[in-house]
């Protein structure tokens, strides 16, 4: 179909429906100005936001970054399926300032390590030996690093977290729970929290050199958490938990 500009401004509602049927050319003194095409959503990544949790084709790495580098929004690549990252909540957030704090507080100014916080890319491979072999590409809610040496030229970091904080909420618990506990794990975390707002509780994470458990635990409001790996940091959870 072609159409003249003035009448698609006028009329750009009836022409969005019609582009879902069939191209639609868009002229402007008579020459050829614009297409407007249906768009069809990729098949390969899930909608956390809707919890659309279905079975989608897995996707090569540089398939992702060709998506991702076109986008502004926020992705995740874990097994070669693509996330599509939901927008945090105020209760998330106000969550996540706390246990920075905290984590900030404890660490110091003079520390080898740093807590940082979402969007950052975390690049992990998994038992591989290289990220080429499993390449995985996460965002976790807090990340704290001790080696910022294997931050690269264009801010990403390819290390090995020593702690990942996640804060749970409806639509991301499986993923949390499940599927980046087994990531973490097998990439050489050495301790993963899981911060559950609706519960007001904390699930610890400590996993062995070998990459299995040692121990989980449950920590529930208004408990306090002492970490496994930072034999002196105490998270509070009556300071998270005040909403």
């Amino acid at each position: 179909m072609r159409v003249n500009s003035t009448d698609f401004q006028n009329a750009v509602g009836r022409y969005l429906a019609l582009a879902q049927k069939e191209d639609v050319i868009i002229t402007k003194n008579g020459k050829s100005v614009a297409k407007l095409v249906a768009y069809t959503q990729p098949d390969f990544f899930i909608n956390e936001s809707t919890g659309e949790y279905r079975m989608v084709r897995r996707i090569s790495y540089e398939e992702y970054m060709d998506y991702v580098s076109s986008s502004d929004q926020r992705y995740e690549l874990i097994d070669g399926e693509v996330y599509l990252l939901a927008s945090p909540s105020f209760r998330h957030q106000v969550i996540v300032r706390e246990v920075l704090l905290q984590l900030c507080n404890y660490l110091g100014e003079n520390s080898p390590c740093q807590a940082l916080t979402a969007p950052l890319d975390v690049h992990l491979h998994g038992y591989a030996t290289k990220f080429s072999e499993d390449p995985n590409v996460v965002q976790p809610d807090i990340v704290v690093i001790c080696d910022p040496e294997k931050v690269t030229a264009d801010g990403k970091y390819e290390g090995i977290p020593t702690l990942v904080v996640e804060v749970l909420s409806p639509s991301t618990r499986s993923k949390d729970l499940v599927t980046k506990l087994s990531l973490y794990m097998r990439s050489g975390i050495v301790e993963y929290w899981v911060v559950d707002p609706d519960n007001k509780t904390v699930w610890q994470y400590a996993f062995t050199p070998d990459r299995d458990i040692h121990a989980s635990k449950m920590h529930a409001h208004p408990e306090a958490l002492q970490s496994s790996v930072f034999p002196e940091l105490t998270l509070s959870l009556a300071k998270i938990f005040t909403q």
